[in-house]
């Protein structure tokens, strides 16, 4: 019982600390994996609001040379296929994202993610 409790308050120290802050999809799902993966692998460069990630630069930033701002999928919708194709390209203009920066299991999550998640926040 004593190793329960400190195993319990660890769980809750990962929690606080931001351990997953941020993903608002179920986690027992394949979007949800896609989820947790976007927010990893993805976030630094997209904004999706369902994974808790700020990546993309704000309108008034678009003249910066920082070459990290990806489309913004909050506003943008992607269809499965499309994710899943620009996933394994590097995206579709300009080479700044690296192709397969996530492949097989992760990939198909991801794209599952995207064609369920994106362009629900078009403000």
């Amino acid at each position: 019982t004593r190793t329960f409790a400190v195993l319990a308050l660890i769980a809750v120290a990962a929690f606080a600390s931001g351990c997953g802050q941020g993903v608002s999809v179920p986690a027992n799902t394949e979007a949800g994996v896609g989820a947790q993966v976007f927010a990893e692998k993805c976030g630094g460069c997209h904004t999706i609001s369902y994974a808790g990630t700020q990546g993309s630069k704000p309108t008034s930033d678009v003249n910066s040379k920082d070459r990290t701002n990806g489309p913004n999928f909050d506003q943008r919708k992607e269809d499965y296929q499309s994710a899943i194709t620009s996933i394994r390209q590097g995206g579709f203009f300009g080479a700044i994202m690296p192709g397969n920066i996530v492949t097989g299991a992760e990939a198909k999550s991801v794209a599952t993610f995207l064609a369920k998640y994106s362009g629900r926040n078009p403000d």
